[in-house]
C-alpha cells in the first residue's frame, strides 16, 4: 500500500514539474537533462509556487495541511513560495450522516434519539479531519456536534512516515538542511495531527479558553459539553454570527469594523502575555462576529503556549523595536539562546537594524509586522538563528491577526494599539505591581517557612554566641538562594536580630 502512494507521489512529482527542487543541487544536477527529456509534455509555464499548490491539493488532505503549515514557516520558506501555499484550503467532500451517526453512538454508548432532541444529518461543515453537525440537546439547547473522520488515522500515519523519508533526504542533500531542520518540521505537524485526532484534546483547549474569557467585552469561546463529548465526539455551544471575512455583511449589520480590529490586536496580546495561552488557528474560516460586536472563536485542535521566560524575551524584544533600540534586540536574542552564543552582538545589530530602519520611514500605520518578520528571516539564516518551535505557532498568530485586522481598518496601527499593552505588562512584571504579584505567590512558602523559624531562634541561641552570626548569616544566606530574594530581607533581619541577642548574651554572662 505504502509503495503505491509513493507511486502515486512520484507521479505528481514529474507531472508538475517539482523534480526542479531536488535537481537544482549540485549532486544530482546532471540527472536535469535526462528529466527534461524524458519529461517533454509537461506543460511547466506556471510559476513553481502555483505547480507546488496544486501538487498538494492533488496528493490530497494531509499533505494539503502540511502546506498550510509550511506556509506559517517564512523562516524556512521562500515568499513566493509561502504565499502561494497560504492559499491552500481544505476542500474535503462530507462523508454521510448515517456514518457519523454510527460513530457518535459508538462512542458515547447510547442510541442518537436518547443523546439529542434534534440530529441534522447534513454537515454545516467539512474539513479534511472532522465535520460538524448542527443538534440539539434533550432540554433544548442547540450544539455543534464535530465528528473525526471515520478511517482517517492509517491515511495520515502512512503519509506522516513518508514525510519523515522526505525530511531526511532533504537534511542529507541540501547544504541548508540541518539547520532548516526539516525532520523537526514534520515533527511538529506529526504532534499537530495526533492532537487534532483526540477531540479531548481540543475540548481541553476550548474549557482553556472559556475560563480566560468568561465576562470579556472582546472575546466568546463556546462552552464545552462534556457528557456528549469523546475522543472522537465534540459537543459545543452553538454559536450563530456573520465569518469575519464578509465584510459587506458585518456593514449592513451595523457592526463597528474599527473597534473590531483594534480588538483582534488586544485579543492577541491579552492571550500571549496575560494568559500565555493563545488560540493558534484564527484565519477567517474559524472566526465569527456576534451581533454585540464580540468575536467568537471556533476550532480549538491548534493552541500555543509560552513560559514566563519567552514572555519576557518576547516584551524586550517588541518594545526594543519600537524604540528602535536594535542593540536590546541584539543581545536579547543571544541571551535567549534564540542565536549562537558566540554571536558578535554588534553585526546582529546592524542587520537588525539595516532591516527595520527603512520602515520607521513610513507612518506606524503603513508598517506591516509580518513584511518585517519576513525580511528578519531572512537575516536569520546568515547568523543561524535556531527555528524556535515554540513561537512558530505565535509568529503564524501575528500574521493572521494583522491580516484581519487590516481587513477590517486599512488605517489600522497594529502597534498604537500592542505598544501601551506591552509597557503596561512590563511594568506589571518588573514594578510594584509585580513586587506585589511576586509576594503573592511566594506567600504559600512564607506559610511553611516563618513558623519553624521560632524553633531555629532558640536552638541557635544555644550555640556559643561568638559562632552564632556567622553560623547564623550562612544558614539564612543559604535558604535564601534555594529559595528566592525576597528571603534577603528575612535574612537580614534575623541575622541583626540574633548579633543583638548575641551582645547582650555576652554582656550577661
Amino acid at each position: 500500500m505504502r509503495v503505491l502512494r509513493l507511486l502515486k507521489i512520484a507521479r505528481v512529482v514529474v507531472r508538475y514539474g517539482l523534480d526542479e527542487f531536488l535537481l537544482g543541487h549540485e549532486r544530482v544536477r546532471g540527472l536535469s537533462r535526462l528529466v527534461r527529456g524524458l519529461c517533454f509534455w509537461r506543460d511547466l509555464s506556471a510559476p513553481r509556487g502555483e505547480r507546488l499548490r496544486c501538487a498538494l491539493e492533488d496528493l490530497g488532505p494531509i499533505f494539503v495541511k502540511f502546506g498550510q503549515v509550511l506556509s506559517t514557516r517564512r523562516d524556512l520558506m521562500p515568499p513566493d513560495l509561502a504565499d502561494e501555499l497560504a492559499k491552500l484550503q481544505d476542500r474535503v467532500p462530507a462523508f454521510s450522516g448515517d456514518v457519523a451517526v454510527a460513530v457518535i453512538e459508538a462512542e458515547l454508548k447510547r442510541p442518537l434519539d436518547e443523546l439529542y432532541a434534534e440530529f441534522d444529518r447534513t454537515p454545516v461543515a467539512s474539513a479534511s479531519i472532522a465535520q460538524v453537525h448542527a443538534a440539539r440537546l434533550p432540554d433544548g439547547r442547540k450544539v455543534a456536534v464535530k465528528v473525526l473522520r471515520p478511517g482517517i488515522l492509517p491515511v495520515i500515519e502512512s503519509d506522516l512516515a513518508l514525510m519523515r523519508v522526505m525530511a531526511g533526504l532533504v537534511e542529507k542533500l541540501f547544504v541548508d538542511g540541518k539547520r532548516l531542520r526539516p525532520r523537526e518540521v514534520v515533527a511538529e505537524f506529526d504532534r499537530y495531527l495526533h492532537d487534532e485526532l483526540d477531540l479531548m484534546v481540543e475540548a481541553g483547549n476550548a474549557s482553556q479558553l472559556h475560563r480566560n474569557f468568561v465576562g470579556s467585552e472582546q472575546l466568546i469561546v463556546p462552552a464545552v459539553h462534556y457528557d456528549w463529548t469523546s475522543r472522537q465526539v465534540l459537543t459545543l455551544e452553538w454559536m450563530d454570527g456573520i465569518p469575519v471575512g464578509r465584510i459587506d455583511e458585518l456593514r449592513a449589520a451595523g457592526m463597528d469594523l474599527k473597534k473590531l480590529s483594534r480588538f483582534g490586536v488586544e485579543i492577541f496580546f491579552t492571550q500571549v502575555f496575560r494568559h500565555g495561552f493563545f488560540h493558534a488557528d484564527m484565519h477567517p474560516g474559524n472566526i465569527l462576529v456576534a451581533a454585540d460586536n464580540r468575536y467568537i472563536a471556533l476550532d480549538f485542535g491548534i493552541v500555543g503556549s509560552l513560559n514566563d521566560h519567552d514572555k519576557q524575551y518576547l516584551a524586550i524584544n517588541f518594545l526594543a523595536f519600537f524604540e528602535r533600540d536594535y542593540k536590546r534586540v541584539a543581545t536579547a536574542h543571544i541571551e535567549c539562546g534564540w542565536v549562537p552564543k558566540d554571536t558578535r552582538v554588534e553585526e546582529l545589530e546592524a542587520a537588525v537594524r539595516t532591516v527595520c530602519e527603512p520602515f520607521f520611514n513610513k507612518p506606524l500605520a503603513q508598517i506591516s509586522f509580518g513584511v518585517v518578520l519576513l525580511r528578519l528571516f531572512e537575516v536569520s539564516r546568515r547568523f543561524n538563528v535556531e527555528i524556535q518551535p515554540q513561537l512558530v505557532l505565535l509568529q503564524k498568530t501575528l500574521l493572521n491577526i494583522e491580516g484581519l485586522g487590516r481587513q477590517l481598518d486599512p488605517e489600522l496601527d497594529l502597534w498604537e494599539t500592542a505598544y501601551p499593552f506591552l509597557r503596561r505588562w512590563m511594568n506589571e512584571q518588573i514594578g510594584w505591581r509585580g513586587l506585589l504579584a511576586n509576594l503573592k505567590h511566594e506567600a504559600p512558602q512564607w506559610a511553611t517557612l516563618l513558623p519553624g523559624l521560632p524553633r531555629k531562634l532558640g536552638e541557635m541561641l544555644n550555640q556559643n554566641p561568638s559562632e552564632l552570626l556567622l553560623a547564623g548569616y550562612r544558614g539564612l544566606m543559604w535558604e535564601q538562594k534555594k529559595r528566592n530574594y525576597w528571603l534577603a530581607l528575612i535574612a537580614l533581619l534575623l541575622g541583626g536580630g540574633v548579633a543583638i541577642l548575641g551582645y547582650l548574651v555576652s554582656v550577661i554572662t
